[in-house]
């Protein structure tokens, strides 16, 4: 078997060398270099057509792709432009607006725009990272913010008014708005934020309210007044009948039981004293137009120091007087002015309810200049600080029953005369009320 397969090839060699040693004509030669060339320049022209769909289709491609580039660079721009654009507005919105990050449990705020720091007063540094509820002073409602943080645990929108205490420890009132800010998957990640400021609104608001508070005490005041006028000219009847009486009385003892005549004396100069005081009341309360008249302002410190002695007497207050002599007139209504000396003792008088042992009322006259000064002082318990610039407010009162009339109208009357009305604390204790008169010219005692 291994024969039969060398004696074949064998044969084959045999045949090669016999066709290779077979001489090559010109001819055929020239034919086989002709194929040769031929087939060369065929694949060269299938080679460059092939190169040249390939170029083509390249180019192509290229072109789609540039297309892609710049419709890509296009929504890149306009994307950047409308970042930058939804940025400024934020920016320059009236309103504050922020971000907090939902996904942290101290509830950070990451963005602020500039309206957000000129509510609440703060830096942007001091902002950004700091936990939003740390913004709530201590007057915000506790309740509020449990609301806003269980909408917030929740994923839900919060909406309402809420109080807030600014850098500067200042009260500010904002309607807030919260809304949920989801990512791709629905997960709410972040909160937005818009705070509108109502600081404005609320005080107009409060003044209104202010306002018509004080249109309805005025007109329980006047409706006072009407009953006070009419009270007085009630009791001046019965004081007259019973001055009539005890002149009668006294006239039928003449001569009999002196000591009983003596106690009849003091039943009419108590009926005169009332009586005068009833007069007096009505004339304040009277209208009509101021009389302007030369005054002595110690004789009508003195004559109204006679109206409140028995006053003083009953709540075991001492009055003392130290007027200066030879004072030169002012000018201006008597009943005025008595008005406010009688307001300012009053409220001296209510000063010394909490004094201690000592209780004195100090009414004191002098000149400085081309005035008249007027000081009452007492050893009351004081004004507190904070109540010193809004004491001469209209219907401002410490007082439980009081009405706030009394200093505002005084401070009127003072002024209407030309003058100056104030309040200061005694540094040994109590309060010092002191007003300024001008001096009458070219008028002396």
């Amino acid at each position: 078997m291994a024969n039969k397969k060398q004696s074949k090839l064998k044969i084959k060699v045999r045949a090669i060398q016999k066709k290779a040693k077979k001489p090559i004509s010109k001819n055929s030669a020239f034919k086989a270099e002709r194929r040769n060339f031929s087939r060369r320049a065929f694949d060269k022209i299938k080679t460059n057509a092939k190169m040249g769909k390939t170029v083509l289709r390249q180019a192509r491609e290229l072109k789609l792709k540039n297309g892609q580039i710049k419709k890509w660079v296009e929504r890149n721009d306009l994307a950047e432009e409308q970042v930058y654009i939804l940025t400024k507005a934020m920016e320059s919105a009236v309103d504050g607006i922020f971000l907090i990050d939902a996904r942290k449990p101290d509830y950070p705020i990451v963005y602020t725009n500039k309206s957000f720091q000129k509510m609440t007063g703060y830096t942007k540094n001091e902002i950004l990272e700091k936990n939003y509820f740390l913004f709530y002073g201590v007057e915000a409602n506790p309740l509020i913010i449990k609301k806003i943080k269980r909408a917030m645990l929740k994923g839900k929108s919060f909406h309402g008014e809420v109080l807030n205490l600014n850098k500067a420890e200042k009260k500010c009132w904002n309607s807030l708005r919260l809304s949920p800010v989801p990512d791709l998957k629905g997960e709410v990640t972040h909160y937005v934020g818009i705070k509108t400021d109502l600081t404005l609104m609320r005080q107009r608001e409060l003044k209104i309210e202010e306002q018509r508070h004080e249109l309805l005490h005025v007109t329980r005041v006047g409706k006072l007044a009407e009953f006070v006028s009419s009270l007085a000219h009630e009791i001046s009847q019965p004081l007259t009948s019973i001055l009539s009486y005890a002149q009668a009385a006294q006239r039928m003892l003449n001569g009999k039981e002196p000591k009983l005549k003596d106690i009849l004396q003091y039943i009419i100069n108590d009926d005169q004293r009332a009586a005068a005081v009833i007069q007096r009341m009505r004339l304040l309360l009277k209208k009509g137009i101021s009389e302007m008249k030369p005054l002595d302002i110690n004789t009508l410190i003195n004559d109204t120091v006679i109206l409140i002695a028995t006053d003083a007497a009953v709540r075991h207050d001492v009055l003392k007087l130290e007027l200066e002599k030879n004072l030169p007139l002012i000018r201006g209504d008597h009943i005025q002015l008595q008005q406010v000396i009688l307001n300012l003792i009053s409220n001296s008088f209510d000063a010394l309810d909490n004094a201690p042992q000592v209780r004195e009322i100090m009414i004191s006259t002098s000149r400085k200049d081309n005035v008249i000064i007027v000081e009452i002082r007492d050893t009351g318990c004081g004004i507190p600080v904070k109540n010193l610039p809004k004491l001469f407010t209209r219907f401002f009162t410490s007082k439980q029953d009081g009405l706030g009339m009394g200093l505002s109208i005084s401070r009127s009357i003072v002024e209407f005369h030309g003058g100056k009305l104030d309040v200061k604390n005694n540094p040994s204790g109590g309060a010092i009320f002191y007003f300024s008169l001008p001096i009458k010219k070219k008028a002396r005692v």
